[in-house]
């Protein structure tokens, strides 16, 4: 069986798309942090 290979802009757009995707997630898992922190300091008070 012959294994395709990516050229290397195909690559690079491949790993710019997963960077992006990446960053998202840590926003998205930040602000979940921040908002359950958030939630338990106002519940303690």
């Amino acid at each position: 069986m012959s294994d395709p290979k990516m050229t290397k802009a195909e690559l690079d757009v491949f790993y710019a798309k997963r960077r992006k995707k990446n960053w998202v997630f840590l926003v998205i898992l930040g602000g979940l942090s921040v908002l359950f922190f958030a939630i338990t300091i106002l519940k303690m008070s």
